[in-house]
């Protein structure tokens, strides 16, 4: 009894690799982060606290290591859906 609950629990932790569309998608995030610093600034206010406002910087090491968007993506995708790319990024 012990030897089928776990390989449920095997069975429950196995992930579905994504397919080629999300592996694109996820990996068009990533190739769009080695092109440059990402960033974002929120300025507002509420009645409760008053003014606020918020910075964010992602620099990722692609991005340090001088990477090529397009590498990282191709290797991305290769990586997740073990073929090449369907498509080409969409990178703006």
């Amino acid at each position: 009894m012990r030897w089928i609950v776990s390989a449920l629990i095997l069975a429950a932790c196995e992930t579905v690799p994504p397919t080629p569309e999300e592996a694109a998608l996820r990996c068009e995030e990533r190739a769009r982060a080695a092109q440059g610093p990402t960033g974002s600034v929120t300025v507002g206010a509420n009645s409760g606290s008053g003014p606020f406002t918020d910075v964010a910087i992602g620099i990722t090491a692609d991005y340090l290591a001088g990477r090529d968007p397009f590498v990282v993506y191709s290797q991305c995708v290769e990586r997740l859906t073990g073929q090449g790319p369907i498509r080409p990024p969409v990178l703006r």
